[in-house]
């Protein structure tokens, strides 16, 4: 078994917060359609047509246009995750205000994806088969076809110069997104980091994840789409700038895993690390978000958090907008400050996400909620 050692998470001897958020999801567009669908627990999952793939059902952003969300110029060729993730960056950078790009070239952009558009990279290759010529295709689609696109289409249309980022890795990606942005701050490499992750829903991404089931969907499972969006910065930064904190970040674990049977094991040591590097308290998690609470994975997962967070409070935003793949990560930290916006919390309340990707690696990352952990 491999350990990813933890980070200190503090830049400068000051604390890294999250100090603002942003998502796009089928509850909606915007931050406030996301929280108040979490609030409610309102599930969005619908029934969807013959074009959408074998999937039956699916939850997908309601009435998404790259055109009519960030208009017409720039986004003719523009695929959907790409669309999504400009559109999840800019509400983000919007609410902020104009100071936080002042130093674009302090300003860090960490984005966490799958494999890119599965739709783009199948698109292209199919014109490349049944043109006339293997180099009868479109060339302005062909920045579509790879993994960075997203992040650097976003980085480009909102001129964030600071150091970019694409980060994959399955459902953990957005957890692992955070990771990296609290190493590019505590390294010097710039002052804050925007970092998030976005999923499409496809035809093509509706195939190949049948084919990695074999077509035998679990019981309530089906895909999801979305993005979202995090500021991370230095408390001192985000209170000198009017950002109440958010949560502070107290530490993140990964562990890798070869066998199955072993990625109970791997998680408990994620979070048990995370509360004996950080001083922590076990009974002081509030709110626990995993990645999955059904089928063979999501028993483990949650056979390991009713041992160690039993008194938790649970939240499940897979089980309300659908699997988002890569953006999991990212749905599951939104959920966990919509659930803290709702809510309201105290000094010293947790917050815990946590998942086990199926191909071999399990990861929690714990928060304070609030950014005042005394």
């Amino acid at each position: 078994m491999i350990a990813i050692a933890a980070d200190d998470h503090r830049a400068g001897g000051g604390e890294l917060v999250l100090s603002a958020w942003s998502a796009v999801s089928p509850f909606g567009v915007g931050r406030a359609a996301f929280a108040a669908g979490i609030a409610g627990g309102r599930g969005c999952v619908a029934e969807l047509d013959e074009s959408a793939g074998p999937f039956r059902r699916g939850g997908v952003i309601p009435d998404f246009v790259a055109a009519e969300q960030l208009g017409r110029k720039g986004t003719r060729s523009m695929d959907r995750v790409t669309a999504i993730s400009v559109k999840t960056v800019g509400a983000l950078l919007e609410e902020c205000g104009p100071e936080l790009t002042a130093e674009s070239d302090r300003l860090a952009l960490t984005w966490g994806t799958g494999s890119g558009s599965a739709q783009s990279i199948m698109d292209f290759t199919r014109d490349s088969l049944t043109g006339a010529k293997p180099f009868h295709v479109d060339p302005a689609k062909f920045p579509n076809t790879v993994m960075n696109r997203a992040a650097g289409q976003s980085a480009i249309w909102h001129s964030i110069k600071g150091p970019n980022t694409t980060i994959a890795g399955g459902a953990l990606t957005g957890s692992l997104a955070l990771r990296n942005g609290v190493r590019l701050v505590r390294g010097g490499h710039c002052d804050r980091v925007v970092f998030g992750a976005s999923e499409e829903h496809t035809p093509q991404r509706s195939w190949l994840e049948w084919r990695a089931v074999d077509g035998r969907a679990e019981d309530g499972w089906a895909l999801g789409e979305g993005g979202a969006a995090f500021l991370l910065e230095p408390a001192a930064d985000a209170a000198a700038a009017g950002r109440a904190p958010l949560a502070r970040v107290l530490g993140s674990r990964f562990r890798a895993f070869g066998e199955p049977g072993r990625a109970d094991r791997a998680l408990a040591e994620c979070v048990s690390a995370n509360f004996a590097e950080t001083g922590a308290s076990a009974g002081a998690v509030r709110v626990v978000a995993p990645l999955d609470d059904s089928g063979e994975w999501g028993e483990r997962e949650r056979a390991v958090l009713d041992e160690l967070v039993p008194d938790a409070e649970r939240m499940r935003p897979r089980a309300l907008i659908g699997d988002t793949s890569a953006a999991a990560g990212a749905m599951q930290l939104a959920a966990v400050l919509a659930w803290a916006q709702a809510r309201g919390t105290e000094p010293g309340d947790l917050a815990l996400i946590t998942g086990i990707e199926r191909d071999g690696t399990a990861g929690s990352v714990l928060l304070a909620l609030g950014g005042d952990g005394s």
